[in-house]
């Protein structure tokens, strides 16, 4: 009977951090974009909070529509050019704190898309967490954000 009970007990003990870190991330306001009418990548923007009470990471993430995904954001050089460049570290999100993906800033890239996004349509998109594990989003498109001058997205 007690081999029961603890058996019993350590299995709710390993099934908890599971669902309880992946309750932890919420992903607010999520929208995407491509450049333009031939546009062969686009990028997804949003804000990830992570609502529980570890440090998290987010460390990749995929979708159906496009060949390569990656985790960009865009530096200045040494000529004070702004450039795009891929983060492998990924991004930290901070316990109880919150972590914005944003035009000119960090964003999801998608690579190698077989036809420019439309407004309108959704496009699902999987996040890789360090420790919260895979969250699977719904982004609108949105092309009418963002219509400035300067954004090269």
């Amino acid at each position: 009977m007690r081999h029961h009970i603890a058996l019993a007990a350590g299995l709710v003990l390993l099934a908890a951090p599971l669902a309880a870190g992946q309750a932890t991330i919420a992903i607010i306001d999520p929208h995407a974009r491509s450049s333009g009418a031939t546009a062969q990548s686009g990028a997804a923007f949003m804000t990830i909070e992570n609502r529980g009470d570890a440090d998290d990471r987010l460390i990749g993430a995929s979708s159906d529509i496009a060949a390569r995904v990656e985790l960009h954001t865009h530096e200045e050089d040494d000529d004070g050019v702004m450039r795009m460049s891929e983060v492998e570290d990924g991004f930290a999100i901070p316990a109880g704190g919150s972590y914005s993906l944003e035009r000119g800033g960090a964003h999801v890239m998608l690579m190698g898309i077989d036809a420019p996004f439309e407004d309108g349509e959704t496009i699902a998109l999987s996040l890789e967490f360090e420790h919260a594990g895979p969250v699977e989003v719904e982004v609108p498109v949105d092309l009418s954000r963002g219509q400035s001058g300067h954004d090269h997205d």
